[in-house]
């Protein structure tokens, strides 16, 4: 009985002592569209590996239940990407939390179905900003805080359909086309500074982003057999995909420490399939009109 006070010193210290290691040695997040989808299945990854996560939604009851099951490991604020004061404010209310931000995931995103002739120019711009002008923002506000770190990794998810141009989704492809520009410069520029950054392609998942997050706007009879063709087929495979957001935040989590992560990678059996016919048809192309190409001088 002597010796139980000692004892029971020792289990504390080497309690306080590993819950210092596992604050010193974790990651923290900053996810953006966390409480459905893929962006769910990537914050609960990432929790579950022992990392702490600034998770952002529109509503942040979405993210009530992380909070009950993570505790203090998870700091929940509500973000809406297209505004930039937002994002200042969320990204500075994480890092102020946790004193650093070692992994940014862009996800939050939508898509609508029209044609380009028919769609309200404010829908157009909307997809936009949520798309394209909310990834420009979170990467531009956590810039300068892994740049001074020295390290980061930053994931955008973008798609599959970023090397695509499919009828009916002209400003959502447009928006994923523009996020790998704008990727790949970022890239560059942060390159110098240990800052890494990766464009995640997937192709279909089992999420709703075809489903309830999706509307089908009012489709003129001259683009019935293209785009309304196309709506069809999305509204019969609303929920399907072969890749799973799980495995597929999985693949997140084994690229963070990689030491030459990939620029661009694409994400499931559809995704390389589609991927790859898309390059391969503009690499044809391009050697079909060389002669052309090089008359010019």
């Amino acid at each position: 009985m002597f010796h139980q006070p000692q004892v029971y010193k020792d289990l504390v210290q080497n309690y306080i002592a590993l819950k210092l290691l596992s604050f010193i040695t974790s990651k923290v997040w900053f996810i953006t569209g966390s409480s459905r989808g893929l962006g769910l299945a990537i914050t609960k990854a990432a929790l579950e590996s022992g990392d702490r996560v600034i998770a952002t939604a529109r509503k942040l009851d979405l993210l009530q239940p992380l909070v009950q099951q993570y505790g203090d490991k998870i700091f929940p604020v509500p973000l809406d990407v297209s505004n930039y004061d937002d994002v200042l404010k969320a990204v500075k209310a994480g890092h102020d939390k946790f004193g650093r931000i070692d992994v940014v995931v862009n996800n939050a995103g939508y898509a609508d179905i029209s044609s380009i002739e028919d769609i309200d120019i404010n829908n157009f711009q909307s997809q936009m900003d949520v798309n394209f002008y909310g990834t420009v923002y979170v990467s531009k506000a956590v810039a300068p805080i892994l740049r001074k770190q020295g390290s980061g990794h930053i994931f955008q998810v973008s798609s599959v359909g970023g090397r695509l141009a499919t009828v009916g989704l002209g400003a959502y492809q447009s928006a994923k086309w523009a996020v790998g520009g704008f990727s790949g410069i970022l890239s560059a520029e942060l390159a110098p500074f240990g800052v890494k950054v990766t464009v995640l392609e997937p192709g279909g998942m089992p999420t709703d982003w075809a489903g309830t997050s999706m509307k089908i706007l009012p489709i003129n009879d001259q683009y019935k057999s293209t785009v309304g063709a196309f709506a069809d087929l999305l509204r019969a495979h609303s929920g399907g995909g072969p890749s799973k957001p799980a495995k597929v935040a999985e693949i997140i989590l084994k690229l963070i420490d990689a030491q030459d992560p990939p620029a661009k990678l694409l994400i499931g059996p559809d995704g390389w399939e589609y991927g790859t016919a898309a390059t391969k048809a503009l690499s044809e192309s391009d050697d079909k009109w060389k002669d052309l190409t090089f008359s010019s001088v």
